[in-house]
């Protein structure tokens, strides 16, 4: 027997949240849809954005249920529903009323020139005005925006916690039996694959939580398959394994999605192919961030322990500051490279020196997700011990 770590997942984590800046300040260059936008979208840098964008969000749900897996096993259903209602829902009803509202007058005024003041703005969001329309259709408010991880987190650790965890870990054990050898790569792609081409075309991502069925075929599965894996030492093993070949698997199908979409409308002849080579990019990428991470992260640090809490108030921060900071510097006509890079440095450190004050005062830690004993106790649910035998913006 050896025991083992799932510090890994810790370290992924917080790389995964730490690209959504680096991924949302590219979302103000592209030419993809978004809140606000340069003057001069371009789509130089949408190559690099498809390198995190088909798994990023799925991995965050995959590691989501890992954590959410360990604290049933510690807490009990209604523990665990209890815990994570408290650590989602007050920094989501927090951040859809003071943090969120700057994006969407930001959005307002450039879409629909709005003239109001903010204070006018906020007195119209609060109110659940659906008046600022443009050729997409009309603004929903209020809004949870980038914080849409948050309700579909927990509405999942809901459904986690009535699954029980004898349930989950016969699911585990299960999927152990099925996802070997050629199977680890073709059974969840063709899963993926099949969600891409019958649900994305009749219900395209919304994160409005009622009527995304597409994000939530992909969402849940990860979910559920990080909390049925948790403890399956083995599992990890073999994507380990397997990290390689799913790194050059990743590769080619990324390279495939740009061919893709360099041929314009014409690859929508193609659609159902382009849709399952954008699934076997998901789940290479998945396959080949978890192998190597267990690799070479799976060890504790300082560092670890201070940036697992940290990830969460930048994540809850990083959009609007990000927002403000792009339309703050547009009237000094830096060049895009210049301005993206101002706009990277001051979201990290404006985020993290939020979170340096928010982990010193108690009222403000719930706020921010952060538990009270967060400035001297560092530990989370990814960090116990397992026993083993020793051996993801554009859419396709």
């Amino acid at each position: 027997m050896q025991n083992q770590r799932l510090y890994f997942l810790d370290w992924l984590r917080i790389g995964a949240f730490f690209l959504l800046v680096l991924y949302h300040t590219g979302m103000y260059y592209v030419t993809w849809d978004w809140h606000v936008k340069t003057p001069h979208p371009s789509d130089a840098i949408e190559p690099l954005m498809l390198l995190s964008s088909p798994w990023r969000m799925c991995l965050l749900f995959l590691i989501g249920g890992a954590a959410a897996a360990f604290l049933l096993d510690k807490l009990g259903g209604k523990g665990l529903a209890k815990e994570r209602s408290k650590r989602l829902l007050i920094p989501l009803i927090f951040g859809m009323f003071f943090i969120v509202p700057p994006q969407s007058y930001f959005e307002v005024v450039s879409d629909v020139a709005y003239q109001g003041s903010y204070v006018d703005f906020m007195q119209l969001y609060v109110r659940a005005y659906h008046g600022f329309c443009d050729h997409n259709g009309c603004l929903d408010l209020p809004t949870w925006n980038h914080l849409w991880f948050l309700p579909y987190l927990w509405i999942y650790t809901l459904l986690l916690a009535a699954i029980g965890s004898r349930r989950v870990q016969v699911m585990g054990n299960w999927l152990l039996r099925h996802l070997q050898g050629w199977k680890l790569f073709v059974l969840p792609v063709a899963f993926l694959a099949a969600g891409r081409i019958l649900l994305l075309p009749h219900w395209p991502h919304t994160h409005n939580l009622t009527s995304d069925w597409h994000n939530h075929a992909m969402s849940l599965p990860f979910f559920l398959l990080g909390a049925a894996m948790a403890r399956q030492a083995e599992f990890w093993q073999r994507l380990e394994n397997a990290r390689f070949a799913a790194l050059g698997f990743f590769l080619a199908s990324w390279a495939s999605l740009i061919f893709f979409y360099a041929t314009g409308d014409t690859y929508k002849d193609w659609l159902p192919l382009a849709r399952t080579v954008y699934a076997f990019c998901q789940w290479s990428g998945i396959v080949a961030v978890c192998g190597f991470g267990h690799r070479h992260l799976n060890f504790d640090s300082a560092k670890r322990r201070y940036l697992t809490q940290a990830v969460f108030p930048v994540y809850i921060l990083h959009q609007t500051l990000i927002v403000c900071l792009a339309m703050g510097l547009r009237a000094a006509g830096l060049a895009p490279v210049t301005e993206g890079a101002l706009i990277v440095v001051l979201t990290f450190a404006i985020s993290f020196g939020v979170f340096e004050m928010v982990r010193r005062v108690p009222l403000l830690q719930p706020l921010f997700g952060l538990a009270k004993s967060s400035a001297t106790t560092t530990e989370t649910p990814l960090s116990v011990k397992l026993s083993a035998k020793s051996s993801t913006f554009r859419e396709t």
